[in-house]
């Protein structure tokens, strides 16, 4: 014990001393060479080479990057609300945040990851998950926005996902905390051989990415932190990191830091396939939600689901496995030929690397040194590939180039590590400003890396920018990983945490990027297609007002009859069939957003006005020289007024 907390007091003093030794100011470092500003300089006209899609951690989106440049082009909202585009707030998005907790509008969003075909990126969808009240959302590449959220229920840290096998026929999700499963009241000190971890597989419709929870693997109580799967020769499994194996309840920074290995558990999806597919498995009674969002009714919908199917992972021999990793590894990572599976121990100097075709060996061989609740564990040395003597501190994530080389940040000595598939020497090392979690290289988790950069992500910011009070945007770092030796080529800020990256050549996506939404094509309940169709509708106390938007009016744009204590619904549908001419609706007195409307679509803002008077509404988003013209009013009157329900469609009313 006293030597554990020896090992992490030098820790935190060295990380203290390399982040002051870092700290070399804006002045003293000066800019960057001219030939790195000419690298990452975007001239205006042109566009960007590659996407990356940043995770936004506590902001609960997505966020959308340009390559070089480090321009943000977009916050897909996900899993918060979104005011500026009324995500979350327009009755037809609200849908997409139930849970079987209720209605949650914030999670906690980590890993994107690319939808692949033969191990390669072919950008259809991204899908991420949500920490916190644990979930899986899909978002559409052609349009940029969240089409899908599914539940993931008897789990709690939705941490190692969302991962995508090598063809997307599953997305999956592993639990960070293990808990009792079913969940019931029992004494958290009763953890040890009572809590599970849980391994979700989701199958994901090839025709239109929709998601199904397909099985679910109920795992030994520890935490799965990370996973990747496996492709080429390892294509049908799946590995995840592990950590607390000693299933410690408390003082988990101690207590969860006893044993010298923990695991990566390798999962045979293939074999477990079968078995279900056979009738295998035991539906365990549960409630979750799947939210899906319709783009020709432009309307989201919910649905419970009450059971899932569970595997106990012993009744399936030959199907999981654990590889013994020092020392709480973190990433868990596979190489694009899936040879090599590299897990990154928090507290271990060294990167660890397994090797598939030595692990099918072991298993064959029977070459095992323990089991855990039946599940075998393999022989370290039978398993092991080789390890990366780095003299880094902390390796936490790797990613891999298109030519044999992997890159590891280390946490504690801030850097990104470059170093040989198959010799494990170390090529180069690149500090970092400061303190590196995540790195990412378009494609660098596929088959098929592109090769070009490396953006690191950084968790402290400190002198990088101008001092915004207590709190700093995270920095991540640009670098060019075209030669042998990485350079640093810029600087830029990142919104929420980012946990993970994905990224993607831009000629991947462009060509299929939807530009409107055809009216024709429209199926919105309460869409109005021409200007003839607006109207104001009441059924007791709901006043529905069916109103058309175009530059630059509203159709209706007076609304008289509204009284105190009425629910009003406005639908409005966006006219324009012009790519990039949104409009926007707010109106005063509103207790949710505004709302942004694209082209052709329809969306709907609910009002409850609480005061008599005449209230105006009016366009948010600017769209022409009479943007300010386009506006209207609403006159409210008393409960228990007479005031006749009219509105008028471009002239007085009378």
């Amino acid at each position: 014990m006293k030597h554990l907390f020896n090992r992490l007091a030098t820790l935190v003093v060295m990380a203290t001393l390399l982040v002051g030794c870092n700290n070399t100011g804006s002045k003293s470092n000066g800019a960057l060479s001219s030939s790195a500003a000419e690298k990452v300089y975007v001239a205006p006209g042109e566009q960007d080479e590659f996407y990356a899609f940043l995770s936004g951690g506590y902001s609960g989106n997505l966020t959308v990057y340009g390559l070089p440049s480090g321009r943000m082009f977009k916050e897909i909202p996900v899993f918060s609300q979104f005011p500026t585009s009324g995500y979350g707030y327009s009755e037809e998005t609200k849908p997409l945040l139930n849970t079987s907790f209720g209605f949650v509008p914030w999670d906690d969003l980590h890993h994107p990851d690319i939808s692949q075909t033969n191990g390669e990126l072919d950008g259809r969808w991204i899908f991420v998950n949500g920490n916190n009240t644990p979930r899986i959302a899909r978002i559409d590449l052609t349009t940029f926005e969240t089409a899908e959220i599914i539940e993931v229920p008897n789990c709690a840290g939705n941490h190692s996902s969302s991962y995508v096998t090598e063809n997307t026929e599953y997305v999956v999700a592993g639990t960070r905390f293990a808990v009792p499963v079913p969940q019931r009241d029992m004494s958290i000190k009763e953890k040890k051989g009572n809590f599970k971890g849980a391994l979700t597989f989701y199958k994901v419709s090839q025709d239109t990415g929709r998601m199904n929870l397909a099985f679910q693997v109920l795992m030994p109580g520890f935490d799965y932190d990370k996973a990747h799967p496996g492709r080429g020769d390892s294509h049908g499994w799946f590995f995840f990191t592990t950590y607390n194996t000693e299933e410690a309840n408390t003082l988990m920074e101690v207590n969860a830091s006893q044993n010298d290995k923990d695991f990566i558990a390798a999962l045979n999806w293939k074999k477990i396939e079968e078995y279900v597919a056979n009738g295998g498995g035991t539906k365990m009674p549960t409630t979750y939600m799947h939210n899906v969002y319709d783009e020709e009714t432009h309307t989201a919908t919910s649905k419970t689901i009450n059971e899932v199917l569970t595997i106990d992972p012993t009744d399936v021999p030959g199907a999981v496995f654990f590889l013994p990793t020092p020392k709480s590894p973190h990433g868990c990572d596979v190489d694009p030929t899936g040879e090599y599976i590299v897990g990154s121990g928090k507290l271990s100097a060294d990167v660890t690397v397994h090797s598939f075709t030595k692990m099918m060996d072991a298993i064959e061989n029977e070459k095992f040194s323990d089991d855990a609740y039946g599940i075998p564990v393999l022989d370290f040395e039978a398993i092991n590939a080789g390890s990366v003597k780095s003299g880094g501190l902390g390796p936490l994530h790797t990613e891999f180039d298109a030519d044999g080389n992997a890159y590891t940040t280390f946490f504690i000595s801030s850097e990104v590590v470059k170093w040989k598939l198959g010799t494990w020497e170390v090529i180069d090392r690149k500090p970092t400003y400061y303190s590196v979690g995540h790195l990412m290289i378009p494609g660098g988790n596929s088959r098929k890396p592109f090769g070009k950069y490396v953006v690191a992500m950084n968790k402290i910011t400190k002198d990088r920018y101008l001092p915004t009070g207590p709190e700093l945007e995270h920095s991540a770092q640009l670098y060019d990983i075209s030669g042998e030796k990485m350079e640093l080529l810029s600087d830029f800020p990142t919104h929420g945490e980012p946990h993970y990256a994905a990224g993607c050549p831009a000629e991947l996506l462009t060509p299929k990027s939807k530009k409107i939404y055809k009216l024709e094509e429209n199926k919105h309940k309460y869409a109005t297609l021409t200007p003839a169709e607006t109207r104001v509708e009441r059924n007791g106390k709901e006043v529905h007002v069916y109103m058309a938007m175009i530059r630059s009016h509203f159709t209706p744009d007076n609304i008289e009859g509204i009284k105190v204590g009425d629910k009003v619904f406005f639908h409005i549908t966006n006219h324009e069939q012009d790519f990039d001419v949104p409009h926007g609706f707010a109106v005063i007195g509103a207790n949710n957003s505004e709302l942004l409307i694209m082209p052709g679509q329809t969306k709907t803002l609910t009002w409850e006005p609480k005061r008599e008077g005449v209230w105006p509404f009016y366009c948010t988003d600017f769209c022409s020289a009479l943007h300010q013209e386009m506006q209207g009013y609403i006159r409210v009157s008393a409960a228990n007024s007479n005031v006749e329900l009219k509105w008028s469609l471009g002239e007085d009313i009378e």
